[in-house]
C-alpha cells in the first residue's frame, strides 16, 4: 500500500515538473515573439507563441494615457482549408492573403530566433 502511495505520487511530481517545464519554454518562446515587431513600449506586455501545432497567439497588454488598461488576444488556427483567427474571444474568421503572408514571415523569424535563443540550434 506505502508503495503505491509513494509510485503515485512520484508520477504526479514527475508530470507538474514536466508541465512546469514546458510552460517555462513557451514563456520563454513568448517574449522572443513578442519582440519581433520591433521594440516594446514601456507599459506594455507583448507576447507572440505557438501553443500546439496548429495554434498561434498574438497577446498584447497596455495602459493608456489616461491609465485604462487594454487586453488583446488574437489566436491563429491553421487549418485544412485555411488560417482563421479569432480576437478577444469573437468567433473566428478567415484572414487576407496578406494577413497570411505577415504570419508567415513572423513564424519563420520566430523559428529561426527561438531556435538560436532557447534551444541553441542553428536554424
Amino acid at each position: 500500500m506505502l508503495r503505491k502511495l509513494f509510485n503515485s505520487s512520484n508520477l504526479q511530481n514527475n508530470a507538474q515538473a514536466r508541465a512546469d517545464f514546458n510552460r517555462e519554454l513557451i514563456r520563454k518562446e513568448a517574449v522572443i515573439g513578442g519582440t519581433l515587431f520591433g521594440k516594446i513600449p514601456a507599459g506594455h506586455r507583448r507576447d507572440f507563441f505557438c501553443l500546439d501545432n496548429r495554434t498561434w497567439v498574438w497577446h498584447e497588454e497596455w495602459t493608456d494615457r489616461a491609465g485604462e488598461r487594454f487586453v488583446q488576444t488574437t489566436r491563429y488556427d491553421v487549418r485544412p482549408s485555411g488560417i482563421v483567427k479569432m480576437q478577444d474571444g469573437q468567433t473566428y474568421q478567415s484572414i487576407s492573403p496578406g494577413e497570411a503572408n505577415n504570419l508567415l514571415e513572423a513564424v519563420q523569424i520566430y523559428y529561426r530566433r527561438v531556435l538560436s535563443e532557447v534551444y541553441n540550434q542553428a536554424a
